[in-house]
C-alpha cells in the first residue's frame, strides 16, 4: 500500500508517496503515471487537502444502524446529494460553523477517488476506477436538513467537507474500521463492511447517472453515533490504513 499526500513545497504544492515509512516527492500524474522521486524527510510537511474535487458525491444513509438512528426506513437505492467543490478542505483547516445555523454535526465516512473519468461503469470493473481511498468529514447543518427536507444548503456551507490525510493506495475497502471522536473521546465506531450498498454497486449506481472525473470522491456514507460539534471542538475522522483526518471548529 501507498498513500499519496499533497503538501506545501516550495512555495507552491507537490504530491509525495509514503511506503513503509519511507517519502518521495512524486514524478508525473497521480492520475496518470507516475514515479517515485527524491526521498525527502517523513515529518514536517503541510499536509494539503490531497485532491481538489470537481463534486463530492455523498450517500445518505448507507449504514443500518445510522438509518435506525434517524427513525428512517432501509433505502431501496442509493440516495444521493453533492457538496460543492468549495466545501473542501484538508487537515487542519478550521471547520466553520455559521452561528446562525443551529446545531452543526460530524459524520465520519469513508470516501472512494475517482482514478479515471468514469460513465456507466460495470460493476465488475468498478475498482479499476477507484485511485484510492480517503477519510471524509460531511459537516452537516442538522436543523437546516429538517427544516428544508433536501441537503443542498445543510450540507453546502464552505469548509463542511474536510479530507485527508491522504489518498491510500492498494488498500482493500470492504472491510475497514471507521471512526469519529470529538476532543479526543470516540463516537462513531462501526466497519465498512456494515455498508448497505457496496463500493462496486456505488460506482456503478453513480455513474450510471453522472459522469465522475479524476478526483472526484464518492463518500460513502456514515455510520451511527453522529453528534453535534461547537467551536473550540476538534474533530477527528479515522479510517483504518488511511489515517486520522483532525480539524478544529471555529464560529463563522
Amino acid at each position: 500500500m501507498t498513500r499519496l499526500y499533497r503538501i506545501a513545497y516550495e512555495g507552491g504544492s507537490r504530491y509525495a508517496a509514503e511506503h513503509e515509512g519511507q517519502w518521495h516527492l512524486v514524478e508525473g500524474d497521480v492520475f496518470g503515471t507516475w514515479t517515485r522521486g527524491a526521498a525527502i524527510a517523513p515529518e514536517g510537511h503541510t499536509l494539503l487537502a490531497p485532491v481538489l474535487p470537481s463534486k463530492i458525491v455523498c450517500v445518505g444513509l448507507n449504514y443500518k444502524d445510522h438509518a435506525a438512528e434517524q427513525n428512517k426506513p432501509l433505502p431501496a437505492e442509493p440516495l444521493l446529494f453533492i457538496k460543492p467543490s468549495t466545501t473542501v478542505i484538508g487537515p487542519g483547516e478550521a471547520i466553520q460553523a455559521p452561528a446562525w445555523a443551529g446545531r452543526i454535526d460530524h459524520e465520519a465516512e469513508l470516501g472512494l477517488v475517482i482514478g479515471k473519468r468514469a460513465h456507466r461503469v460495470p460493476l465488475d470493473k468498478a475498482n479499476d476506477y477507484i485511485l484510492g481511498l480517503i477519510a471524509v468529514n460531511d459537516v452537516t447543518a442538522r436543523e437546516l436538513q429538517n427544516k428544508d427536507g433536501q441537503y443542498t444548503r445543510c450540507k453546502g456551507f464552505d469548509t463542511f467537507a474536510p479530507i485527508g490525510p491522504c489518498i491510500a493506495t492498494g488498500l482493500d475497502g470492504r472491510d475497514l474500521a471507521v471512526r469519529g471522536y470529538v476532543n479526543g473521546h470516540l463516537r462513531q465506531d462501526s466497519r465498512t463492511r456494515e455498508l448497505i450498498f457496496t463500493i462496486p454497486e456505488l460506482v456503478a449506481f453513480i455513474t450510471s447517472i453522472m459522469t465522475l472525473l479524476p478526483g472526484d470522491i464518492i463518500s460513502t456514507g456514515t455510520p451511527s453515533g453522529i453528534g453535534p460539534i461547537v467551536p473550540g471542538d476538534s474533530v477527528t475522522v479515522s479510517i483504518e490504513g488511511v489515517g486520522a483526518l483532525t480539524n478544529p471548529v471555529v464560529v463563522q
